[in-house]
């Protein structure tokens, strides 16, 4: 009975966390599509931050798949593969195998 609490449990958590990693990857694509749209406040620290702490964080899964991908001209695809692979290792790992 404990064993199956913490199953479910975790499951949870892991769970959130993807989702919570989902949402700040589409906040990054969003930020640096209107940044490069040019909807940027010069010199404010309070936005040169979050985009920092963004970056730091998004950056290193997407260059795994950035490295994996063909270029395909202006456009970037790496976001959409990650979105699908976080998905996907939500619905096999998370609900599949743990939550079982």
């Amino acid at each position: 009975m404990v064993i199956a609490s913490a199953r479910t449990d975790i499951a949870g958590f892991l769970s959130t966390v993807i989702y919570v990693y989902t949402l700040l990857i589409i906040l990054y694509i969003v930020t640096n599509l209107l940044f490069a749209a040019g909807l940027r406040a010069p010199y404010n620290r309070t936005v040169n931050s979050m985009l920092t702490f963004l970056r730091e964080v998004c950056e290193p899964f997407l260059r795994i798949f950035r490295r994996m991908l063909p270029s395909f001209g202006g456009f970037d695809f790496s976001p959409i593969v990650a979105i699908i692979v976080l998905g996907i290792v939500n619905r096999v790992l998370v609900e599949g195998v743990i939550h079982g």
